[in-house]
C-alpha cells in the first residue's frame, strides 16, 4: 500500500469511528487525508474500497507473525488459536471503526454483501496462516465454521476491556474446543467400518 493509501484508511478509520460510517462521505476522507479528491477514488473509488482495504492490512499484519515452519507440538487448534489471538490484538487498535463497520453492514444489506466475500477470504487466509487446508469442500466448510467462530467471538471482543484480552480469549478457546469435538466426531462417523462397509444381504428373521 501506498504512503497516500495509508494516509486515506487511517483517516477513513478514524472519521467512521468518530461519525458511524453512513455519516462519513468520500470527499470528507479526502479532505482528512490531505489529498486531492482525485487522487483519492484513484486509490479507492468508494467506501467499500476503503473497507476492504482495512480488512487487508488486519490480514497482513496477522501473516507477518506468522512463522514459515510449524511446530510439530502443537495441535491445529493450538495453531488457529494463536492466529486468531493475533488477529484481534491487531483489531484492537480499531476496534471503534470495526464497531461502525458492524453497525452500518447490519442496517445495509448492500454493503454486508459487498464485505463477505473480503471476510471469507480473511478467514481463509487465517486457516493458511495455521496450515489448515481452506480449499475445496473441506476448506469452504472450515470458512464457514471460523466465520461463525469469529462473529461470536467478536461480540465477546467488542466488549473486553481486560489489558491481556482474556475475556476474548476464554471466548475464542470455548468455541475452537467446541467446533474440534464436532470435528472428531464428524470424522469418526466418516472413518467408521460400518459407514463405510459394503452392505450383505439380507438376513431372514429366521436364521
Amino acid at each position: 500500500m501506498t504512503a497516500d493509501g495509508e494516509k486515506a484508511l487511517d483517516a477513513f478509520l478514524g472519521l467512521i469511528a468518530e461519525k458511524g460510517y453512513a455519516d462519513v462521505a468520500l470527499r470528507d476522507v479526502a479532505q482528512a487525508a490531505g489529498l486531492e479528491f482525485a487522487d483519492l477514488y484513484r486509490l479507492y473509488p468508494d467506501k467499500t474500497a476503503l473497507a476492504a482495504a482495512f480488512m487487508a492490512r488486519i490480514d497482513a499484519d496477522v501473516m507477518a507473525g506468522t512463522a514459515s515452519s510449524v511446530d510439530p507440538e502443537e495441535t491445529a487448534r493450538d495453531r488457529l488459536f494463536d492466529v486468531m489471538m493475533r488477529r484481534y490484538d491487531a483489531l484492537r487498535p480499531y476496534r471503534a471503526a470495526l464497531r461502525a463497520l458492524r453497525r452500518a453492514g447490519t442496517r445495509d444489506p448492500m454493503l454486508a454483501m459487498a464485505m463477505g466475500p473480503g471476510l471469507r477470504r480473511s478467514m481463509a487466509a487465517m486457516l493458511e496462516a495455521a496450515s489448515l487446508a481452506s480449499d475445496g469442500v473441506p476448506g469452504a466448510l472450515r470458512q464457514n465454521g471460523l466465520l461463525a467462530i469469529h462473529y461470536a467471538v467478536s461480540r465477546v471482543f467488542d466488549r473486553d476491556d481486560t489489558q491481556d484480552l482474556s475475556k476474548t480469549m476464554a471466548a475464542l478457546d470455548n468455541r475452537l474446543k467446541t467446533a474440534e469435538r464436532w470435528s472428531q466426531l464428524f470424522d469418526k462417523y466418516v472413518k467408521s467400518p460400518r459407514a463405510s462397509a459394503p452392505s450383505g444381504p439380507p438376513v431372514s428373521p429366521d436364521a
